[in-house]
């Protein structure tokens, strides 16, 4: 009776596991709205992020950590999953390439730093590849569309 109860439980999490969804719209909105009151950031440094300028502080990295676990995109115990930062932050690229970036983008943290530098690592080395520039180039064109007081 016991082993049919752990086969259905972990089924259960297997199913859980892949009703992720990448987040859009104000889902989004909610999750960078929730992710500045917990990190708050100077309006400096608002800017530079309006800007997709990534400073390596500790107010950025707990802010981009923050965004990463709400996406779902990255767990304090396992680092970033590739499929999902691939679907995540991919904005036009073919899947197969997000993914293939996305996996060269996952370390162990073997060097056992704390998460938000582990998180930031992987944070800088997305934004160093096409995906990056995709999101580059969709964040410059939302803030010629947004008015300025947003983020």
């Amino acid at each position: 009776m016991l082993k049919y109860l752990i086969v259905t439980l972990a089924l259960c999490a297997v199913g859980k596991a892949e009703d992720w969804k990448p987040k859009h719209g104000m889902e989004n909105a909610k999750i960078q709205m929730d992710c500045l009151q917990e990190n708050p950031l100077s309006s400096e440094t608002r800017a530079q992020l309006r800007n997709v300028i990534l400073p390596d502080e500790p107010d950025v990295r707990k802010y981009l950590t923050c965004m990463a676990i709400k996406w779902g995109i990255f767990s304090e115990q396992h680092g970033y999953n590739a499929e999902r930062l691939a679907k995540q932050l991919n904005l036009g690229l073919p899947e197969e390439e997000a993914l293939q970036i996305a996996q060269g983008c996952i370390d162990d943290n073997s060097q056992k730093s704390p998460t938000d530098v582990w998180a930031f690592r992987g944070n800088q080395c997305v934004m160093a590849s096409k995906i990056g520039d995709t999101i580059k180039a969709f964040m410059e064109a939302e803030m010629k569309r947004l008015p300025r007081g947003r983020m």
